[in-house]
């Protein structure tokens, strides 16, 4: 990722400097979109380094949810610097139009062929990541790893863009075709933010477990002899490689305290084995006879066979 920070910032520069001489709009809009890059990979950098942290006193958690983030930060940064200014370079040079000599295109030109082949290297390199992560499917469940592969993507395509308004307006001497490449930029960038910043929402505020593995447990929970119902069953992903899973269970009668820690920490262990992003487990075992006895679910909790969590499962 450093060697992708410093080609963004390489790239960057090459763009602005390209696009203030040769007064392109589109030149300048693909500046942008590399400067939103180059904050971008700084945040991720970011997200991979904190992630790691161990738990601790303050998150018993641990900090997976960096990743996420940090990502929803990337989505900002890619909405605010990239997409907005596309939009105002766009409306700039369709109120005010742009001058540019036969130098300036050919400069721009050959700025953005080096940025193109600079990008799409990028870009074969994430997809080569992504599917030694076990395809793309998997290897995009990493929020950090998605959104690298969205910019890549987005780069090529707004650096082809850029290129193709740049000859139009080379060709037929009407900005209009430049304004457009930064409008479509614009456009391309703000519906990019979106998505990335849709789903690290959705998994900052709390995402379930998929639901494949979510079945798995409540088979698992199902088949166990010694419950003999499954009133509730909760999941969250607490980062990338970590769910935390909270079960509500009926047991059977006729069993003791101890024999209901025994079950627990069989069960515990089991879901583990069947999903090991199951960190943690939790689970709220109580007996129906006595639940019914008590005439409230909530007595019983409180004086049956308490809940019970083990961290790690096991």
């Amino acid at each position: 990722m450093l060697v992708a920070l410093a080609a963004n910032l390489v790239i960057a520069v090459a763009k602005a400097v390209g696009g203030f001489v040769a007064g392109s709009p589109a030149l300048l809009s693909e500046a942008a979109h590399s400067v939103a890059d180059s904050m971008n990979e700084i945040f991720l950098l970011a997200a991979l380094r904190r992630s790691r942290r161990p738990a601790d006193r303050k998150h018993p958690f641990g900090y997976g949810k960096e990743r996420f983030f940090w990502s929803l930060l990337a989505a900002v940064g890619i909405f605010v610097m990239g997409g907005c200014f596309s939009f105002f370079q766009g409306a700039e040079a369709l109120r005010d139009g742009a001058d540019e000599s036969l130098g300036g295109y050919v400069a721009g030109l050959i700025v953005l062929g080096i940025a193109l082949l600079a990008e799409g290297g990028s870009l074969l390199r994430a997809l080569h990541q992504v599917r030694g992560q076990g395809g793309l499917a998997e290897g995009l469940r990493d929020p950090a790893l998605r959104t690298v592969v969205a910019e890549d993507g987005t780069a090529v395509l707004g650096v082809t863009l850029a290129m193709a308004g740049m000859a139009l307006h080379m060709v037929t001497g009407q900005v209009v075709w430049e304004a457009f490449a930064s409008l479509a930029i614009g456009a391309l960038l703000v519906h990019v933010a979106y998505r990335l910043g849709r789903e690290a929402r959705d998994q900052l505020i709390g995402e379930a477990a998929d639901p494949e593995a979510s079945g798995r447990i409540r088979a698992l929970l199902a088949a166990q002899p010694e419950i003999d119902s499954v009133e509730a069953l909760f999941t969250m992903k607490t980062g990338l490689d970590s769910t935390l899973v909270a079960a509500r269970v009926d047991l059977v009668p006729g069993l003791d305290s101890e024999q209901v820690e025994e079950v627990a920490v069989r069960i515990k262990r089991s879901i583990r084995r069947t999903v090991p992003e199951a960190r943690q487990v939790f689970l709220d075992v109580t007996d129906r006879p006595a639940r019914e006895a008590a005439g409230s679910p909530a007595a019983t909790t409180a004086e049956g066979p308490a809940a019970t969590g083990e961290r790690g499962g096991a």
